[in-house]
């Protein structure tokens, strides 16, 4: 595995120009509750692809891995705080880095995302690209990946999940959870009334207080074992990712 930000230009371009995948970890920086930083999904993206380029070892497609984008696309933490890109910002700032990595040499990009914000975005940026040039690329969000047997996770927000996770690898960061209490009515972001169907409604991040379950029983052994899990199901994807464009410097046709 390659380090983009530490390794000289030519060798970058010659791991591009052999057909390595670029892959590029997105987050964002706002609030999660009054215990947890606003770095977290940079953070637990980070970990998640370290962790999965962990499992893939020598002996599986060569990867390059580029620095985390910080910034996402977080208007709705504003209320508190938040260092937010807009939507159309965020597209152009992807459609700069997967351009500029096309320059480069890459033939096949792999985006990561760690905040649901993000994520029609990331989507739509992979698929802007294909159509501009002859390139493979793939987009998910850690947590929507599915080990053999095992549904997709639903992270919430500032709650069990991602304080278990920064509780495995970033414990000094991780303050003490403030009391919480299931509010009522539950969120539509959340909870959605008809499998599906997304929901937005204006105030509820803050009428909920910014978190959408309870952190208090979280702990680092939780947080190791959902990492093994992610880190496992994106081993998998990115394998998959390799099997499915090797040889192959796009399809041809439009996404």
């Amino acid at each position: 595995m390659i380090r983009l930000d530490r390794q000289p230009w030519r060798d970058v371009r010659a791991a591009g120009e052999r057909g390595a995948i670029a892959v590029l970890p997105i987050g964002s920086q706002e609030q999660h509750s009054e215990h947890l930083p606003m770095g977290t999904d940079t953070l637990l993206a980070e970990a998640v692809v370290d962790a999965a380029l962990g499992v893939i070892g020598d002996g599986g497609p060569e990867l390059v891995r580029l620095p985390a984008l910080p910034f996402g696309h977080s208007p709705h933490h504003q209320f508190a705080a938040a260092v937010s890109l807009s939507a159309t910002t965020m597209l152009a700032v992807l459609d700069d880095a997967l351009d500029s990595l096309v320059l480069s040499g890459f033939r096949r990009v792999l985006l990561v995302n760690g905040h649901a914000g993000n994520d029609e975005v990331v989507r739509l940026a992979v698929k802007r690209c294909a159509l501009r040039s002859d390139v493979a690329l793939g987009a998910c969000s850690y947590w929507a990946l599915a080990g053999p047997g095992e549904p997709p996770q639903t992270p919430g927000h500032a709650g069990w999940f991602e304080t278990s996770l920064l509780l495995a690898v970033h414990p000094d960061l991780v303050r003490a959870p403030v009391g919480w209490r299931e509010p009522d009515p539950p969120p539509l972001f959340h909870r959605s009334p008809a499998p599906g169907l997304v929901v937005a409604r204006h105030g509820e991040w803050e009428r909920v207080g910014g978190a959408t379950d309870d952190a208090a029983e979280a702990d680092a052994e939780a947080g190791r074992g959902l990492l093994a899990a992610r880190a496992t199901a994106l081993a998998a994807a990115i394998r998959a990712f390799d099997a499915a464009t090797d040889g192959s410097h796009g399809t041809g046709a439009g996404s």
